[in-house]
């Protein structure tokens, strides 16, 4: 996302840029020259697909702090939906010393903090995530609409779940056409997010906000304006990317989950060379990986006895863990967000046993976690 103090000028210049590097992830060149011309089932509430879309559609004058409030419930919905998928794809992985598994446990990492940020957002304005109430549904679409078309599943790493699911996820805004069918994408949903606190420069309240270690990241309480500018352009370029680039503009020498992602899927490095982005750096091997399936719609179908367990352990974990995340925003209780943090490691070890027990009459598959409430 464009800092707020950037000129405006430079507006359409960086959509031509990030149109670039969306094309580079599909294996297209773009040159840095033509990047300067301008252009233009008891698992909770079900999900209103459109939710995102409705939102952005009301006038930015009738948008109020009750709309603040929609928005960043959610918000909380779709950081949540990411991370369950890019578990299970990091934790089908073999070798956790491998460049992939590191990629994505990073972005695990990053989008537990993106959650932790818009619940402090949402507490700010006197609100309380209802995480556990909205659990996602897999396989689905992403919460309020966002990319529509894109169905979120659950299996082991494979290059179709890197380039469907998890590149799919993080993807770039498009340039704005204004034809209803356009893409809602998760960054233009933050864009109209920032806009209306921009507007309505609400008063923040820090009662409930958590202030905790997560991953390289730290969560602060968000109290100001400024505060509400850095927190959302973190959650852009951290999934994004910058306007000029696919840093995530943290000078952490990360670069975005989109582009980590398309580096897993290409199998190299992303480098600029004579002012052109390819994947022509360093090879990222893709990982030996347990060979868990699809989760099927409804979850697995009369599983054995002992796959049975493990999903009765793992479900039971995962409540449990929605629960404390939850309370940890109800009663601002730092304790329960470490809780919850214990309770997402818990669920590693019964996930990787579902990984190696293998499906009667499947060739070469094996279970994985649901990710359903108990």
């Amino acid at each position: 996302m464009a800092k707020a103090s950037r000129a405006s000028g430079r507006a359409a210049g960086a959509a031509v840029r990030r149109r670039s590097l969306l094309a580079l992830a599909a294996g297209t060149p773009i040159s840095a020259a033509a990047c300067t011309r301008t252009g233009a089932a008891g698992q909770g509430t079900p999900r209103q697909p459109g939710a995102a879309a409705r939102l952005v559609a009301v006038p930015r004058e009738q948008r109020d702090i009750d709309w603040l409030r929609a928005a960043l419930h959610v918000a909380v919905e779709i950081e949540f939906a990411t991370i369950p998928p890019y578990l299970c794809g990091w934790w089908s992985v073999r070798n956790r010393k491998t460049d992939a598994a590191r990629l994505i446990r990073r972005i695990v990492s990053d989008e537990m903090y993106h959650l932790g940020i818009v619940c402090n957002l949402l507490a700010a304005l006197g609100g309380r995530p209802r995480i556990k109430e909205a659990a996602p549904v897999y396989p689905g679409p992403l919460p309020g609409g966002v990319h529509p078309g894109v169905t979120v599943y659950l299996s082991g790493l494979t290059r179709e779940l890197v380039r469907d699911v998890m590149m799919a996820i993080e993807a770039p805004a498009a340039p704005l056409t204004g034809r209803a069918h356009d893409a809602m994408s998760i960054g233009l949903f933050y864009d109209e997010l920032l806009k209306a606190f921009r507007a309505l420069a609400p008063e923040l309240s820090t009662e409930r906000q958590l202030h905790e270690r997560i991953g390289e990241d730290t969560l602060r309480p968000v109290g100001s304006a400024a505060d509400v500018e850095h927190a959302i352009e973190i959650i852009k370029d951290q999934g994004e990317g910058t306007a000029r680039s696919p840093s995530d503009g943290q000078e952490d020498g990360h670069i975005a989950h989109y582009y980590a992602f398309a580096e897993i899927h290409h199998g190299r490095r992303l480098r600029e060379t004579d002012g052109e982005w390819r994947f022509t750096g360093a090879p990222v091997p893709f990982p030996d990986t347990r060979p868990m399936a699809r989760v099927p719609a409804g979850g697995w179908d009369r599983p054995p006895a002992g796959a049975r367990r493990l999903l009765d352990d793992f479900d039971t974990t995962y409540t449990r863990l929605l629960e404390a995340l939850d309370t940890a925003w109800a009663e601002g209780d730092r304790h329960s967000l470490r809780t919850a943090v214990r309770h997402m490691r818990r669920l590693e070890t019964p996930a990787v046993e579902l990984m190696e027990t293998p499906i009667p009459g499947a060739t070469d598959q094996t279970y994985g976690p649901q990710f359903r409430l108990r």
